[in-house]
C-alpha cells in the first residue's frame, strides 16, 4: 500500500477520448485522476 509522499507506481490508463497515457510520460507535472461509474451516468 501507498503512504502520502511515496512515489507513484508507473500504470496506463485511458482517458476520457480513449487514448492511452503513460503516468510516466507525466513526469514533473501535476496528475490528477477522476473516477466514476460510467455505467451509471447519461453520456
Amino acid at each position: 500500500m501507498l503512504k502520502a509522499g511515496d512515489r507513484a507506481p508507473d500504470f496506463t490508463a485511458q482517458d476520457h477520448l480513449g487514448n492511452t497515457v503513460r503516468l510516466a510520460d507525466l513526469r514533473g507535472k501535476t496528475v490528477v485522476l477522476w473516477f466514476y461509474p460510467k455505467a451509471d451516468t447519461p453520456g
